[in-house]
């Protein structure tokens, strides 16, 4: 008997949601195609984040390439660290994932046990694909990212980005300049990452090519209570921490406020984007019983990462699904990009008042450098007034050569000077969220069959806002002058900003149907009596009620009801 992912998949391809990418050269897993009624729906969840991350946070969006030079994955570690533990059957020759495996057994953190653990625990367990034993086969690390070459003779090297964060932390400098150098400031990036997972089979949930839409908000290290908490202090969330899973508790129900307070979550920052996680899934449509946001254990938690909690989401086949990531990075990406670059990735933060402090000042000795130097002398002063000095003297580089100046050469000298403020390598702030995870979580949390006059009836309960398609259009007849009424009210309803769809094909019931299948929240029916009258029928998908209105109230009825400002029961 299907289950509910194969009656959402069925409906999606059939729709035209989701497809099978290359379809007709027989397709290749972990690549999609997204349909008519897909890619509108996708547009329209990015266009939610960015109601809250730009519109409202006030994060400005930036788009970077996809293609990254090599550099960038050296400092971000991705080309040393960005792999999973692979193993390859023996018997049918099939590649998988050994945690994968392991999980499907019951065993727990096969993430973090080493390669010779999972190679002996799974000599004990039978290939997925033919059953026989991996006996024979070593679990084996393969870096998940797509490398490339940049221009021709395979000169230098690039990388498909394995994430959309990067490209924010390498444009740190130019926008610090663009935030008019204060902290705290964060930037916004939608688009296409590529991971080049080793056995992708779970659909929409692991795909080698994805959308991520993921905001990088900078911080002061020792400032980490957000301005506008109070927005969510009081929103209660179900929190599965470290406590909860180490004894096999169920989440706590809690505000943001008691969990900062009570150490749950590390500051207000990360509570404030788990909040408002929990409150953009929901107003996407996420069922808010099947969501939770899970605490990373110590053990699987980023060396250099404060605090890091996965919001979850429940599928009937998948189990808890993560969606989105919150995490603290600390400092650790713009420490790296500045270790590998050269730049410093600070901000300078002046004093309110500035600060008398004592610094040791080298001063060359002209008369000694001279003689030793002679034309380069000056070159040799000037790098050695900007040295560290030590016990042995001060090392410069001159012409691309170091070269150690003795103490017999300078002169050390202590004097006063004003501080008027210090620079500061911010800390990072990161919700990533996984845009195609959270499409098919809708599509299932959405998703209905009942029993109407003897059929079944197969609907998406999906909110206005994400629907596809907003409105139908259906005029009774095709003939008569109702279609010429139908396509007129079509152009005033698409005057509205509104999404409509016009269908005169079958009977009326059928055409009810179709919509209620792709999830259109509203319906309009011009009949006969729409000649006689100026009325119509408006239909709503949830309950199936129907009213009569003035046909030029329409638009304005369908737009406030889109936009949440009416209710169709406050119609009737």
């Amino acid at each position: 008997m299907a289950d509910i992912y194969d009656k959402v998949i069925e409906l999606a391809r059939r729709r035209g949601f989701v497809w099978p990418s290359s379809e007709c050269y027989g397709s290749v897993a972990g690549f999609i195609d997204y349909g008519p009624l897909g890619a509108m729906m996708k547009r329209k969840i990015e266009n939610v984040w960015r109601d809250f991350y730009v519109a409202r946070e006030g994060y400005f969006e930036i788009e970077c390439p996809t293609v990254g030079i090599e550099s960038i994955y050296l400092a971000s570690g991705h080309v040393k660290g960005f792999a999973d533990k692979m193993i390859q059957c023996p018997h049918c020759k099939e590649y998988h994932r050994a945690d994968h495996v392991c999980a499907a057994h019951d065993i727990e953190y096969a993430e973090t046990k080493s390669l010779v653990e999972l190679t002996e625990i799974l000599k004990t367990l039978p290939c997925p694909v033919c059953g026989e034993s991996f006996e024979g086969s070593e679990v084996y690390y393969f870096n998940l990212m797509f490398n490339t070459t940049i221009g021709p003779g395979s000169q230098r090297v690039g990388y498909l980005r394995p994430e959309t964060a990067q490209g924010i932390f390498t444009d740190f400098s130019r926008l610090l300049r663009f935030y008019r150098d204060k902290l705290p400031f964060g930037a916004v990036q939608i688009g296409k990452s590529y991971r080049n997972e080793i056995s992708p089979r779970q659909g929409m949930i692991r795909l080698r090519e994805f959308t991520q839409a993921e905001a990088e908000i900078f911080v002061h290290p020792e400032k980490k209570d957000h301005p506008n908490f109070t927005r969510y202090a009081q929103r209660v969330v179900p929190l599965w921490g470290i406590k909860q899973q180490q004894t096999d508790s169920n989440p706590i129900e809690i505000t943001m406020k008691d969990a900062v307070t009570s150490g749950i979550v590390a500051n207000e920052y990360v509570a404030y984007y788990v909040a408002l996680t929990h409150d953009f899934l929901v107003t996407c449509g996420a069922d808010p019983e099947k969501i939770r946001f899970r605490q990373h254990l110590p053990d699987e938690r980023a060396h250099y990462a404060t605090d890091c909690w996965d919001a979850e989401i429940l599928s009937e086949r998948f189990g808890w699904v993560e969606t989105v990531g919150i995490a603290d990075r600390t400092d650790y990406d713009l420490k790296a990009h500045a270790g590998e670059s050269g730049d410093s990735f600070t901000v300078f933060i002046p004093y309110d008042e500035p600060k008398i402090g004592f610094e040791k000042k080298i001063v060359p000795d002209m008369g000694a450098l001279g003689p030793r130097f002679r034309g380069k002398a000056k070159a040799v002063a000037d790098a050695l007034s900007d040295s560290e000095p030590t016990d042995k003297g001060a090392e410069i580089i001159l012409d691309g050569e170091k070269i150690l100046i003795t103490p017999d050469l300078y002169e050390i000298r202590e004097q006063e000077t004003q501080i008027r403020g210090e620079d500061v390598r911010p800390h990072v702030i990161e919700p990533s969220y996984g845009i195609d995870r959270i499409l098919y979580t809708i599509l299932e949390h959405t998703y209905e069959e009942e029993e109407v006059e003897g059929e079944i009836r197969k609907i998406l309960h999906m909110k206005p806002r994400i629907a596809p398609v907003q409105v139908a259009v259906l005029p009774l007849m095709s003939r008569d002058g109702l279609d010429t009424i139908a396509l007129e009210l079509m152009d005033k309803i698409q005057e509205e900003g509104l999404i409509a769809q016009y269908d005169d094909s079958g009977a009326i019931g059928r055409r009810y149907r179709r919509q209620d299948e792709i999830g259109t929240p509203f319906a309009v029916t011009i009949d006969y009596d729409t000649k006689e009258d100026n009325t119509v029928t408006l239909r709503d998908r949830d309950s199936m009620n129907q009213i009569r209105c003035s046909i030029k109230e329409v638009p304005e009825i369908l737009r406030d009801l889109i936009r949440g400002r009416k209710t169709f029961e406050n119609l009737q």
